[in-house]
């Protein structure tokens, strides 16, 4: 039976120890008589607590509805002729996620895992337009109901370890938690041309609960 991912737990060994010592100092400031100054030593650790927070989601039941991967702005939908991350001509939606945006990556559809590629790399700005060439980024190649489709999570500047506990040959549901990037990252959805994009550069999507594609009926691709 695989373990559900859970980015509370795996936050615990930051904000913890973080939240412990940001206690201690107020404690000690206040045995002191100077009870203000230890207050701005649990920010760390309440930024900690916000980055893993990992919300519920209402996820879609809609057939042929795929939903966000991530949370985060979009910040392009393209048609590509080509790529590595994708067995010929495809559509690719791709998402920024600052350090404010809940961080767990959730699959987009009921699917397969086939294939995961973990490629290390740089840790470059994820809004640069050569991060997803360039920087540290781990593949989710999946087979579903409408065709293939690749989840790709990308480091960025700040954010230097992707976390993804899946394995291959695990099924997903739709909109089930599969792994996180911590702190600011960029996360790519490949898709078959058949799929309707519903959202478009600018818009604000969340995790298993954005609709960004439709389809009108399953596609009969391999």
């Amino acid at each position: 039976m695989k373990v559900k991912f859970s980015a509370w737990r795996t936050g615990a060994p930051f904000y913890l120890p973080t939240l412990a010592a940001g206690m201690g100092l107020v404690a000690w400031s206040v045995s002191a008589g100077h009870a203000l100054w230890g207050w701005p030593a649990l920010l760390p650790g309440l930024f900690m607590v916000n980055f893993f927070r990992d919300p519920p989601r209402r996820i879609s039941t809609r057939p042929g509805d795929v939903v966000s991967p991530a949370d985060g702005k979009v910040t392009s939908v393209e048609d590509l002729e080509s790529s590595p991350w994708y067995s010929g001509r495809c559509k690719r939606i791709s998402i920024f996620l600052s350090v404010f945006n809940v961080h767990v990556n959730r699959s987009p559809v009921e699917a397969k895992i086939l294939k995961i590629e973990h490629r290390p790399g740089l840790f470059k700005n994820a809004m640069a337009a050569d991060s997803g060439d360039v920087n540290e980024a781990n593949a989710l190649w999946l087979e579903t109901a409408h065709g293939p489709m690749t989840v790709r999570q990308i480091a960025g500047l700040i954010a230097r370890r992707i976390v993804c506990p899946a394995q291959v040959g695990e099924a997903l549901a739709r909109g089930e938690r599969f792994g996180m990037i911590r702190f600011g990252s960029r996360t790519e959805l490949y898709l078959p041309v058949t799929a309707e994009i519903t959202v478009r550069p600018g818009d604000r999507v969340r995790g298993g609960s954005s609709v960004v594609v439709r389809f009108v009926e399953p596609s009969r691709e391999a």
